[in-house]
This record gives structure tokens, sequence and C-alpha cells, in this order.
């Protein structure tokens, strides 16, 4: 049927590489009407469709939903009117974009996670990664409720570092299982909160501590940041390990 420059919906799928499946979509939608056969039915496209085409794939890959797309089909040109939705889609790729670089990065850190651990528990895993998740929010909070420069200092931190730190947290999170009931003063506990605190201090440093030990936040506010970053322990446990962390304070105060 290529005389005439008349193509069947097979022919027509061949030459510009969309499927069948979706040319029978755009038909429904009514974004791309062919001509009908007569006597059969059968769909016949023609250059015309071809460059309808073109609009439909080109406003699609400006973000424009179907729906949009065929208000804007009959458009026969356009204004500086259209940069206002134009820039809304931009803000929406850059947003989608934003997300999209942030799961990679979780997805390298959970890999390397899981390279050097072997085995990590789901509950401390699917914390780790729910906090790299509202990185950004958490940032947002520190931005609020303790000085800003503070917050950009935490977002500096190298990716390297942060993954030092998530493999001393997944420690700290398999010391807690074995070592739970346990007075806080045993030895072993206390040896415990020791390493998860310098791993902590190391990837702050003696200014950043300093600055965060002077920075007086409400209780109020620092329960909104936990429930940014649940714990994977329970509620017994969370319990013992904070009792055990304000032991090995009072002890570093008394030394």
């Amino acid at each position: 049927m290529k005389g005439n420059n008349k193509f069947s919906i097979g022919e027509f799928s061949e030459k510009t590489g969309i499927s069948i499946r979706t040319l029978h979509y755009y038909d429904e939608m009514g974004l791309l009407q062919p001509e009908k056969n007569p006597t059969s039915g059968h769909r016949i496209y023609s250059h015309r469709d071809i460059l309808t085409l073109q609009k439909i794939l080109s406003l699609k890959f400006l973000g424009y939903s179907l729906d949009k797309i065929l208000h804007l089909l009959n458009e026969s040109s356009f204004t500086v009117d259209l940069n206002e939705t134009l820039s809304l889609h931009f803000q929406a790729l850059e947003n989608e974009k934003e997300r999209i670089e942030q799961s990679m990065t979780a997805i390298k850190r959970v890999t390397k996670l899981l390279e050097v651990e072997g085995e990590v528990d789901s509950a401390i895993l699917f914390t780790l990664i729910h906090s790299m998740q509202t990185e950004n929010i958490q940032k947002e909070w520190m931005e609020r409720h303790i000085q800003a420069d503070i917050a950009e200092e935490l977002s500096k931190k190298t990716e390297e570092e942060k993954a030092t730190l998530d493999q001393t947290f997944i420690q700290l999170a398999k010391e807690v299982k074995q070592l739970y009931g346990k007075p806080v003063e045993d030895p072993k506990v206390q040896e415990m909160i020791q390493t998860y605190l310098e791993a902590s201090f190391v990837f702050l440093g003696e200014d950043l501590i300093q600055k965060l030990a002077d920075t007086d936040v409400e209780e109020l506010d620092i329960q909104e940041l936990e429930n940014l970053t649940p714990s994977p322990f329970t509620d017994d446990e969370q319990q013992w390990l904070n009792e055990a962390m304000e032991y090995c304070m009072k002890q570093a105060e008394l030394d």
C-alpha cells in the first residue's frame, strides 16, 4: 500500500518505530486518526499522519500528557504563552532528575554495603534506605532548626564518608540485637557504644561537633527529626540503647 504515500498500519509502524498497539491507542484517543478503508475498515496512514505523529512525539518529549497533547495538536502556531507550561514541565523534569540521581546514589551505597557485609537484616537495611531517601528533608529540618552552615557542611560529606558511617550503624545494629538485655554498664555494651560514638565523631569532625553542642534544639523539634528517620529497633531495644549511651556520656564526664 506504499503507492501515493499511503501505508497500512503495519507499514506505518515499521516506518515510524511506533508499535501497532500504540497506534491503536492514539486512534482511540483521537490523537492520530488515519483514514479508514470504507470497505474493510482498515486504517490507511498518509504523510500527513507522519507529521501529526511528529507533533505528538515532540510534545511527549517535552513532558506533556496525552490529554494535554490532544488540545495542543490543533494549534496552528504557538506564542510566548506556551512558556508558562513549558516552565512547569521543566521544573517537573528537574525534580524527577533529582529523584533519579538520589535513587542512583542510594543504589550505589546499598550495593557497596551488601558487598562488604554479605548479609544485612532487612529492618536495618530499609531504615538506611529510608534515611537516604529523606536526606533532603532532613537537610531542610536542619536548616530550620539548626544553623544553615551546619546543614551545608553535613550535605557536603562524601559518599565514601557516608558509606563508612552506614557500615558502622549496621555493626551497631547487629550488636544491639546480640547484647540487648545485658546491663548497660557491661564492658561489651560500653565498647559497642564507644565504637559507634567514635565513628560518629570522626564523621562529623571536631568543628561540627562543637557547633552542634552549642545549638539549642527543643525536644519537640528533635522528635520531628526522629520521625523522619525511624529506628530499626523495638521500643525496648531503643530505650536500652539510649540508657547505654547516657551511661557512656556520664562516665566520660567523670573521667
